[in-house]
Parts: C-alpha cells; sequence; structure tokens
C-alpha cells in the first residue's frame, strides 16, 4: 500500500478550494505498508590538474526541495485520548513518528509545516493503535483498497526554509560522519612480522615503515578514534601493491618510493601482505562496527603497476603507451585535463581504459567484492576525473543491486571521490549525484577559502562566511561533501598556520621541503589557536568532516613524503595538547546537536576576523563564533536569554558577549 494523505486548510483564503471542515464521520483503516519506509538508493599514483572559472561565494538559496508552507490539521473530536497526525509530510520518519495532535472544542488540531507544491499524504493515529482516515477531507484509494486522506498541492510566499529530513529509522545518517584517514603504514605497526622493504635504494621517508590493519585494528580497541571523536575510517587502500618495485615520483620527481601508499596495485583481488591478511582487514571491520565507527577504503581503479599480471595478460584493457616512449604521459605529451582519463601518470602506471566493456566489468566486479568479503560502509575514490565515468555509474548501480538491496533496512553505501580542483566547484558538482554516480567529494574550493581565511588572512572572514553561505547546498541538497583543511598530497597544514607560513600559496604541495629542509613543529601557541579555529569551521558545518591523520596534533611535515611521517604517539607539546583536545571538545559538541551536522545556516554578524552563525532544526538551535583576529571581538545577535558556552562551560546571558583572541565560541540556550 501506498500511504497518501490530506490536511485540513486552516488558512481562510485555501479553505474553500480544499475542502470543508472535518465531521464526525470516521474509516478505521491500516498503516502504511513497510514500503513507504524504504529509503532511495540514493602522491605518486594522483592526478593534479588545474581547474578553470574561479568562483565566489553567494547569498544563501533554499534548495527547493527544503521549501514548506505552514498548514493547519484537524480531527473531529470523539472521546478519543490521544490522536496522532502521521504523514509523509517530513518524509518517512513522519509515517512513523508523527506529531500529537491537541485537543481543543470539538475538534483535534495541529499545524505542520508541509512541502510547497507538492501533494501531501496523511492519516490520523488514535489511541496509540489505530489508523484512521477522514471522509470528510479529500481522500483516495489505492490498488489494495487502502484509504488515505490527499491534500492538493500547497503554495505560500515566502516558504519556509525547513532542514533536510531524517534518514528512516535504522539508517545510517552520513551527515553524521566526521572521517579520520588512516595511512595505514604510517600509524601503527601491530605485526613486525609482516614488516620489510622495497628493494632499489629506496630511501626512509618514502620506504614502508610497519604499520598495519593490526595496528589499527589495536587502537580501534583502545578507544583512540571514539576518544577523538571520529567515526569513520577511511583506510589506504587495501589492495595487493607492487612490493618489490621501486619507482619515480611522478611529475619529474626523481626520488625512489616503495608503494606504501597503496597507489600502485598489481593484484586487485588480493590484500596487501604488508598491511595483512584479508582476515585481518574483517577482522579491522569487525571491531570497528563493534565500536560504532563505519569503515571506507580507498579505492585505486585509474591505473596498475606495469608488472601486474592483469596488464601483461590484458594489454587491451588499457589506453596503449610504449613503457618509456612518452607516447601519452600525463603533463608532458598529454593534458592533466584534456587527455585524463587515458594519459599515464608516469610510464610504469598503466591506465585502464573503462570503455573496453571486459576491463569495467573485471575492475567493478573486483572492488564490489572487497565490499562483500570485508564489509565495508564506502569507498573514497581516488583521482575520479580521470575515469571514465561509465566505471563510476557502474559501480554506483553494481552495488545497490548486490550490496543495497539485500538490506533490511537499507543503507547509504557512501562514495566520495577525489577531484584536485581548488577552483572549478561545477566540475567537481558533475561528479555528484548519489543514485547514480558519487554521494559527494572532498571539497577542494572549501579548503581554499577556509585556509586563506583562517590561517593565511589573505581573505577576511567575511569573505568566508559569504562563500559558506551559498556552498552548504551548492553540491545538491543530498550531497554529503567531505570539508577538510589536510590531506596526504598537501604540506602539514600546521605549516600554513605558522607566522610566517611556509608556504603563502594554499595550493602549493610543498615539494621544495619534501627531502630537505623539512620543517619541525612550530613552539608558539599562536599557530595552534589557529590551527583550531580552522578545525573549528569544519566541525560546525555541514558535510562529513575529515582529520588527516596526526593534524589532530598538528603534526609537522613537508610535502610528499615529508608530510606522511610516522604517526607521533607521544611527547606532544602543549600546543599539541591543547590542538588535539579542542578539537575531541568540537567533535563531542557535534555529536550532541544535530543543528551543526544538519541544520540551516545563517551567518548573523561577519567582519574581517569575525564570523558569527546560528545553525538550526526545528528542535535545536547552536550559536557559533569564530575569531581569527589578535584581539577580542564583541558579539551581538545571540538570544536574549541565558546561554551556555559549550567550549567553556561557563554560563552567558545574551544577547552579547565577547569573543578571546583566535578563540571560537559556540552557545546554546539553557
Amino acid at each position: 500500500m501506498r500511504a497518501q494523505s490530506s490536511v485540513f486548510i486552516a488558512f481562510a483564503a485555501l479553505a474553500a478550494a480544499c475542502g470543508s471542515d472535518a465531521t464526525n464521520s470516521k474509516n478505521y483503516g491500516d498503516p502504511p505498508d513497510a514500503a513507504a519506509f524504504n529509503p532511495g538508493s540514493g602522491g605518486p599514483g594522483d592526478g593534479y590538474g588545474s581547474g578553470a572559472g574561479v568562483d565566489g561565494g553567494a547569498a544563501f538559496v533554499c534548495p527547493d526541495e527544503f521549501k514548506r508552507c505552514a498548514q493547519a490539521f484537524t480531527f473531529p473530536y470523539s472521546g478519543e485520548t490521544s490522536v496522532e497526525l502521521r504523514g509523509d509530510y517530513r518524509g518517512p520518519e513522519s509515517w512513523v513518528t508523527g506529531d500529537a495532535m491537541t485537543h481543543v472544542g470539538p475538534s483535534w488540531k495541529a499545524s505542520v509545516n508541509v512541502p510547497l507544491g507538492k501533494s501531501v499524504q496523511y492519516k490520523f493515529f488514535i489511541n496509540g493503535s489505530t489508523w484512521v482516515y477522514d471522509p470528510a477531507q479529500p481522500s483516495a484509494t489505492d490498488q489494495n483498497n487502502n484509504t488515505n486522506n490527499v491534500l492538493s498541492p500547497v503554495t505560500c510566499s515566502p516558504a519556509i526554509c525547513d532542514t533536510p529530513p531524517a534518514t528512516p529509522p535504522g539508517v545510517y545518517d552520513w551527515r553524521d560522519a566526521v572521517i579520520y584517514f588512516v595511512f595505514v603504514d604510517r600509524f601503527f605497526d601491530g605485526d613486525p612480522s609482516n614488516n620489510g622493504s622495497a628493494p632499489g635504494g629506496v630511501s626512509q621517508p618514502a620506504q614502508y615503515q610497519g604499520g598495519d590493519w593490526k595496528g589499527v585494528t589495536a587502537k580501534i580497541n583502545a578507544g583512540y578514534f571514539t576518544d577523538l571523536g571520529a567515526n569513520t575510517l577511511w583506510l589506504t587502500v587495501p589492495v595487493k601493491n607492487a612490493d618489490a618495485f621501486a619507482g619515480q615520483g611522478v611529475g619529474g620527481d626523481s626520488h625512489l618510493y616503495s608503494s606504501y601508499h597503496g597507489y600502485w596495485p598489481t593484484d586487485v583481488s588480493q590484500p596487501e601482505p604488508r598491511f595483512g591478511s584479508l582476515q585481518d582487514l574483517k577482522a579491522l571491520v569487525t571491531a570497528a562496527h563493534g565500536k560504532q565507527l563505519k569503515v571506507i577504503f580507498d579505492y585505486a581503479m585509474v591505473h596498475v603497476q606495469i608488472g601486474s599480471p592483469i596488464y601483461q595478460s590484458n594489454p587491451g584493457w588499457f589506453w596503449p603507451n610504449s613503457y618509456g616512449n612518452g607516447d601519452c604521459v600525463c603533463g608532458q605529451n598529454c593534458s592533466w585535463d584534456a587527455q585524463g582519463d587515458r594519459c599515464w601518470f608516469t610510464g610504469y602506471l598503466p591506465h585502464w581504459n573503462y570503455t573496453v566493456s571486459a576491463a569495467r566489468d573485471f575492475s567493478v566486479n573486483a572492488a564490489v567484492q572487497w565490499v562483500k568479503d570485508t564489509g565495508a560502509d564506502g569507498f573514497r575514490l581516488d583521482a575520479i576525473k580521470h575515469v571514465d565515468v561509465s566505471w563510476l555509474t557502474q559501480l554506483r548501480s553494481q552495488v545497490q543491486s548486490q550490496i543495497i538491496a539485500p538490506q533490511s533496512p537499507q543503507q547509504r553505501f557512501y562514495m566520495v571521490g577525489e577531484t584536485y580542483d581548488f577552483y572549478n566547484r561545477d566540475f567537481i558538482k558533475s561528479f555528484v549525484e548519489p543514485k547514480t554516480k558519487l554521494d559527494g567529494q572532498f571539497d577542494f574550493p572549501a579548503r581554499r577559502m577556509i585556509v586563506d581565511a583562517t590561517l593565511l588572512k589573505k581573505q577576511g572572514m567575511d569573505s568566508l562566511a559569504s562563500f559558506m553561505d551559498g556552498n552548504d547546498y551548492y553540491y545538491g541538497s543530498t550531497a554529503i561533501m567531505s570539508p577538510f583543511i589536510g590531506n596526504h598530497d598537501l604540506p602539514r597544514v600546521v605549516h600554513l598556520a605558522q607566522e610566517p607560513p611556509l608556504w603563502n600559496d594554499q595550493g602549493s604541495d610543498g615539494k621544495d621541503r619534501a627531502w630537505q629542509g623539512q620543517p619541525g613543529l612550530p613552539g608558539d601557541q599562536k599557530t595552534f589557536d589557529k590551527l583550531a579555529n580552522a578545525f573549528a569551521v569544519l566541525l560546525t558545518g555541514h558535510g562529513a568532516p575529515l582529520i588527516y591523520y596526526g593534524d589532530e596534533y598538528g603534526m609537522p611535515g613537508g610535502g610528499d613524503p615529508d608530510n606522511r611521517r610516522f604517526m607521533q604517539w607521544s611527547g606532544y607539546s602543549a600546543g599539541q595538547t591543547y590542538l588535539h583536545d579542542r578539537i575531541r571538545s568540537l567533535a563531542a559538541i557535534r555529536a550532541a546537536h544535530p543543528a551543526l551536522r544538519r541544520g540551516l545556516r545563517t551567518t548573523l554578524q561577519s567582519s574581517a576576523d569575525l564570523w558569527v552563525f546560528v545553525n538550526r532544526t526545528a528542535q535545536d538551535e547552536v550559536y557559533v563564533a569564530i575569531n581569527r583576529g589578535d584581539s577580542d571581538q564583541g558579539v551581538t545577535g545571540l538570544p536574549a536569554a541565558p546561554l551556555t558556552e559549550l567550549i567553556t562551560a561557563q554560563a552567558a546571558t545574551g544577547p552579547t558577549a565577547t569573543v578571546p583572541a583566535r578563540q571560537t565560541r559556540v552557545w546554546v540556550k539553557k
């Protein structure tokens, strides 16, 4: 049965058009069927194409899907002890948990927001046990002889901008995710027996260093991620790589590297032995799920290493190139952008040709099998702009049919892409469509703005506010982007926070300090204050924010491979401890307040040094002020009521407050 509903229109102007007042006649029926509750489907080896068409911020525009009109519902009183309005006006959740009606005179009454311009379906739930429709209000009967009230589309001006609906019961909401990028080889060594080095004179910074899946599992079980507030682990590529191969870097880098990073796969059906066995990886995922952590795998699907049996046996599955002759090498005689879906990143990395259906089938089937074998919850898809889009759409289709469809309830399988472009949001957006392509991408343009405003001070906080106001739903109302400030292809972000910064261009790869002149840890508190503010932007807004391993302690490092040092597990400075504790506090505040994860954001005040905004849902309201300046800033526009500041746990009273220099403050009403 398809549940349907209608409402009595209380507004005088609409009453005549939409029906008369409800009467005492009733018809008792069945609840909506279960179908109504099913969710819809909703370094070396990396490419660095530049984008074009710099775009800026924009004022907040409410997505059409969120526009609502206030609507009154009535039901005739006949001695009921309780009446609850249920329907599809908030999506599937409002069939499960509706809105209590109030007994007023001869009627039960409730006012709710209904979608602008869309038909609404509803019933009444009587005395906590019986479903009812009211024949005095417009209704419809489906093919299963189930009758529900029906409301014709309603319009209003101005429309109310409502918050996105919650996911159906039992379905994980990826808007709640805080992603921690675990660089497996550099994180924690849990099993020295699988350690080893690649031959050929690879220096220690680019050599295997011993981290493995047992090490990650040990940190899961010890509660490291839970304590920090991360609830999703992004693991480096799990497939077998070219262990006995030493290759030169990309883009003229003559240093030798091992494949510790995972981007030189040889056998996509086998696990990387230096990380452990398939059973070790399964145990990691099981342990993570036991701690309520999700796990996503980095997946390298652009190319294989030239010694791979896949390439040797099936050269027709790859774009042609003569090894070493440079027929089509990205950035040399082929453009990263114009030929990016077929040029070889370097002479030892054959590029998949996914216009060949057999190649596409093989690669997609292998990716899906990893999910079946391990229970992983998503993929991070490397350099997605360098593969034919048919690969992505086929992966989404097979994940839906083979992984999601058999589930009850059906979960969302999160696929986040990497398109290395700091400027062209429309290009990044072209890959985002949760039902057929990606759920979201790493938000490089937002990273540019956050770093330029909070760390480098090349833009004002008012410019950041304007950009973020227009960015919240830029990629679509159902997209879940991942904002970040640090990753494995950029120098450690702590060096952009220090004064003067080591690199004044936030997009610099830091290669000038990758192998010599490697930076040390800044010793001043100001650096860590600024970095904490940058994380505050990530953790108080939309998307699934990313923490690159070690950035919670402000680990130092130049460009690749210096930005991939082994994780620091002790000997923290005062600044490092402060930063870790502030991130942990912000993550806990985020977890406690849905408004920060899912609410509609409104900027209340902005200037060169200050950004004040409020995030709201129907049940939650959180005020945030971020002061990047070196002096205290006054805040206005807070509620004229008793407040609690959540970072310091101090009481306050609005509508004004003071934010200390280089600090973030977060308030809620008492």
